[in-house]
């Protein structure tokens, strides 16, 4: 698995907005400028990131001065492995046991390392598809740290 400068954006981006879903009870959206200063993201680059989480149904919006960004959906209903995959595509090691992406090479029925990829792919399935943002967030605050919302 490889996570992107963009994937790695759209997590930060989605905890980001966990955070304020939590603290505001749902309701209340976040200035795309906002996001950009706290997580450390160029602001064109967070709009069209935002744009994909958008058109995946993980992000709502509202233009105006009154407008911004948040969940479209309860944290708890976010799992990490579904946006990985819809940044980064597989998240398997090596394509030959991608669920999604195979390929075979010549080698593929007596390789000797398949079953270890395949164990590989299997236990970071495992994690990230059992992983919500809701769980993201209570570790990152257990940790001590939190998102400066005063920005």
């Amino acid at each position: 698995m490889r996570i992107t400068y963009k994937g790695d954006y759209a997590l930060k981006i989605l905890l980001d907005l966990t955070v304020n879903y939590q603290q505001n009870h749902s309701e209340g959206l976040v200035q795309i400028k906002d996001i950009s200063k706290r997580q450390d993201i160029p602001v064109k680059y967070l709009e069209q990131i935002i744009l994909t989480l958008k058109g995946a149904g993980y992000i709502r919006s509202k233009r105006g001065s009154s407008g911004g960004v948040g969940l479209a959906k309860p944290p708890e209903k976010i799992k990490l492995g579904e946006v990985i995959r819809l940044m980064d595509g597989t998240t398997a090691p090596i394509t030959c046991v991608s669920r999604t992406e195979h390929t075979k090479c010549d080698f593929f029925q007596r390789c000797p390392f398949k079953p270890l990829w395949t164990d590989i792919r299997d236990y970071v399935n495992n994690i990230v598809d059992n992983t919500t943002f809701a769980d993201i967030a209570k570790k990152y605050k257990a940790s001590g740290n939190c998102l400066d919302y005063t920005i």
